[in-house]
């Protein structure tokens, strides 16, 4: 269980109006010692719920709003 200091929880806002919601830890290449060492690990998904109790309980909640543009449609031609 990591603590309120290397945790911290992401929901991404889409132009279409989808959120999603992940978790973050702290993690370390090298030793705990070294600074340079320290990164954010891999998105992991969870819950809306989650998200809330965890926001509720004081832990460091983030919101991105993403800006993607549409995705390009190709046509396919039958030949």
């Amino acid at each position: 269980m990591h603590s309120k200091q290397t945790v911290k929880y992401v929901c991404k806002s889409y132009p279409s109006g989808n959120q999603y919601y992940y978790k973050l830890e702290v993690i370390t290449h090298d030793s705990w010692e070294k600074i340079e060492s320290l990164d954010w690990s891999a998105p992991r998904p969870i819950s809306k719920s989650t998200f809330e109790k965890r926001q509720k309980e004081g832990y460091k909640v983030e919101y991105i709003k993403m800006s993607n543009p549409p995705a390009e449609v190709i046509p396919f031609i039958k030949k």
